[in-house]
């Protein structure tokens, strides 16, 4: 189940969920764990989404379960290209920034989540160690500035869900769940309110 417009999913993830447990002939009672991104990505998004795991899982007394995406897309990258020598998950930001995680070929954490900048230098120390995957809508600001033999871009990577239940499954076998009351997204900006300007 895919919400075309994502502006949209949120009016209407409830509804989503319904219809998926209606779709799939799954009763809440059959459902052991909700599993939510933890972000890093839009605020008012992680805000919605994980007020409603939440929500669930606390109405269902079961684990909630949160993936950093930025690990998730490490992940599906490994799934995709097995050669790296490191991945770099990167989801755009405002400007010229974006939102980046770094792993080796086995998905051990080298530079953890932070929001920087897009320069070329950034990601020298990287690409002169090895093979550098760039994955995730982060990849197409770095494909006009990085210049590199060494590194390879698949912005066309997006987040799935199929792939973030994999990585779920493992952390519920392993006891990996999150405190239902202390848990907050990595929204890791403020959150800027627009306002309109009148003349």
């Amino acid at each position: 189940m895919r919400e075309e417009n994502p502006k949209h999913a949120a009016s209407r993830l409830a509804v989503m969920i319904d219809e998926l447990l209606k779709s799939t002939r799954t009763a809440t009672s059959h459902v052991k764990a909700i599993a939510v991104s933890a972000g890093p990505g839009s605020y008012t998004g992680l805000r919605i989404g994980v007020a409603t795991a939440k929500g669930m899982a606390f109405a269902l007394q079961i684990p909630l379960i949160s993936v950093n995406t930025l690990e998730l897309l490490a992940y599906q990258a490994s799934q995709q290209d097995e050669n790296a020598g490191f991945y770099c998950s990167l989801i755009d930001a405002r400007r010229m920034e974006v939102y980046c995680l770094i792993t080796d070929q086995h998905l051990a954490i080298q530079q953890p989540t932070q929001a920087i900048e897009v320069t070329y230098e950034a990601f020298i120390p990287w690409l002169e160690r090895g093979k550098v995957v760039f994955v995730g809508s982060g990849a197409a600001k770095c494909m006009s500035i990085i210049h590199h033999p060494q590194a390879i871009f698949y912005p066309h990577i997006h987040p799935e869900a199929a792939a973030m239940g994999t990585i779920a499954q493992g952390k519920f076998r392993r006891g990996q769940f999150e405190n239902l009351t202390s848990f907050e997204p990595l929204y890791l900006k403020e959150f800027l309110i627009k306002t309109k300007v009148i003349k």
